[in-house]
């Protein structure tokens, strides 16, 4: 980047708030990939589709869609889910576009959830996203990022319908912290596969199934960047820690604070952290992520090795893999301890290495 910036005639030296702007320039020639480009083949409707299809050859759940369901807004609509032997197993809510009442933002949640301890109760689970409606009677088209969006809070919906144990507080997404953007994340994994890309992404003009160079250069894509953006993470994740391992009494200036680990950890000077300790939302608002930020990318290396179960089998849907996801991820909600549920799908702890391969930050021969 800093050749790039010399190129240009720029005479200063990169600095973090460049970083974004020449990276993306950089991305636009090395890649030549513009989101834009892939736009017209992510109709949210063949997204909604391929989420679906590919819970189906997953787990061998179906969905019907529902007119007869009562619903806050015209915009929300309703499916039923039927289990392999046909028997109703929940309703999903999918409220999908942006409108000046919702929050922003994108997220799971339910109405009800499952359990067996007041008879056999059915989940009744929520899928609310932000995405934008098409003009003029043009279906909503998608970018990549709301594409993976939508199957991440999908897969959150999956941990919820899919659940099959008998206490409420133990359902569904009612897991340890970093535990629970595990099924959510490994979902994502399917968002991008050719396999599956060849089959719904379809120009919503013509039909035409989105060409390989294009799905290539997307790929490609997906990997550039990626060590800046895992050290600014693992920055922020390890200041975190230091917050939170400091006694009380020990109150200091924030700024000086954070300027002293980051010298102890040896950031590079071009890189800030993702959130600065004055705007650090996650940790300082509330108890939820406080010295938990890391769990983000924890879950990351967990979903990135537990898809390797599917790259190891030579099919991305094998169907004996994908009975070990259901039974000990999916629908054992907090009823086992993670580690355990962990260990019992993949047969060892998670692996690193998996993470960095998706990332572009380790290639195969390195890793073995």
């Amino acid at each position: 980047m800093q050749t790039l910036i010399t190129e240009e005639g720029g005479n200063f030296k990169l600095a973090p708030w460049d970083w974004r702007f020449y990276a993306e320039k950089l991305r636009l020639q090395r890649a030549n990939f513009d989101d834009a480009a892939i736009k017209p083949y992510l109709a949210l409707d063949h997204m909604i589709a391929a989420a679906f299809d590919c819970a189906t050859r997953l787990f061998g759940i179906t969905f019907e869609e529902r007119k007869d369901v009562p619903v806050w807004h015209p915009d929300v609509r309703v499916w039923e889910v039927k289990g392999r032997d046909g028997k109703h197993k929940a309703l999903f809510y999918g409220d999908y576009f942006a409108r000046p009442s919702k929050r922003s933002g994108a997220w799971m949640t339910s109405l009800r959830d499952q359990q067996k301890l007041d008879g056999d109760v059915a989940p009744l689970v929520l899928n609310i996203c932000n995405f934008a409606k098409g003009a003029g009677g043009e279906p909503s088209l998608l970018s990549p990022d709301d594409a993976r969006t939508l199957f991440h809070e999908f897969g959150h919906g999956l941990h919820g319908m899919l659940s099959n144990v008998t206490y409420p507080s133990l359902s569904g997404t009612s897991v340890f912290t970093d535990f629970v953007e595990l099924p959510s994340q490994l979902y994502e994994h399917w968002q991008e596969r050719p396999e599956v890309l060849q089959q719904f992404a379809r120009h919503y003009q013509t039909g035409e199934p989105l060409p390989d160079d294009l799905l290539q250069r997307f790929l490609a894509a997906r990997k550039f960047n990626q060590g800046f953006a895992t050290v600014e993470f693992v920055s922020s994740a390890l200041v975190d820690l230091e917050f939170h391992t400091q006694p009380a009494a020990a109150a200091s200036d924030v700024r000086a604070f954070e300027k002293k680990e980051l010298e102890k950890i040896g950031m590079p000077e071009e890189i800030a952290l993702r959130h600065r300790p004055t705007q650090f939302g996650h940790i300082f608002t509330g108890d939820h992520y406080a010295a938990g930020y890391y769990s983000y990318m924890w879950s990351e290396v967990m979903d990135a090795d537990a898809f390797g179960a599917f790259e190891e089998a030579g099919d991305i849907f094998d169907p004996a893999v994908a009975k070990r996801l259901h039974d000990d991820i999916y629908s054992s909600g907090g009823s086992v301890d993670p580690e355990a549920a962990y260990e019992a799908f993949r047969g060892r702890p998670p692996e690193p290495d998996a993470l960095l391969r998706r990332r572009g930050l380790l290639d195969d021969a390195k890793a073995a």
